[in-house]
């Protein structure tokens, strides 16, 4: 991925040469031009094109923006409720990530969500334990963590 990063910013100056122009908007063009070869000619490279990688993190980055709002929302409603009904508890949640990396984002994007904070992964780092403030159903919230926080990392990583 690196590699194919360093060729396209090479790709991009030439273009700047060839051009005769040294402007943002000619290495742009550059860029463009060299994302547009760099994918045609994946096949001849090793590892997958790094532009997926990029796309993918903006994704993630969207995924937990969305989750955020939502959960700030859900926080709300349970706050200016004349009585409160929650049901406050701690689970674990089993992992497919194997990087510790993985871990660490996963566990950090779980506890920077409001209502849920991630307290210990466990020694194999298969389970990560996981306190919530609401838990209606205890197989959709692992669910949905897995459905989302975990796959779009796994999209990210792999």
């Amino acid at each position: 991925m690196t590699f194919q990063i360093v060729l396209n910013i090479i790709i991009a100056i030439m273009w700047m040469f060839l051009s005769e122009s040294y402007t943002f908007s000619t290495f742009a063009v550059g860029y463009i031009l060299g994302i547009t070869l760099l994918f045609l000619m994946n096949r001849f490279t090793s590892g997958r094109f790094y532009f997926q990688s990029i796309i993918s993190i903006i994704k993630l980055v969207l995924l937990f923006i969305r989750e955020l709002i939502l959960s700030n929302i859900d926080i709300v409603k349970l706050v200016y409720k004349p009585k409160i009904d929650v049901k406050p508890g701690i689970f674990g949640l089993p992992t497919e990530l194997k990087k510790e990396w993985e871990i660490t984002l996963l566990a950090n994007l779980i506890s920077l969500t409001p209502g849920t904070l991630s307290l210990e992964v466990s020694e194999d780092k298969s389970t990560i334990f996981i306190h919530a403030m609401d838990i209606q159903d205890l197989e959709s919230s692992i669910r949905e963590i897995k459905e989302t926080f975990e796959k779009a990392i796994m999209e990210v990583s792999r």
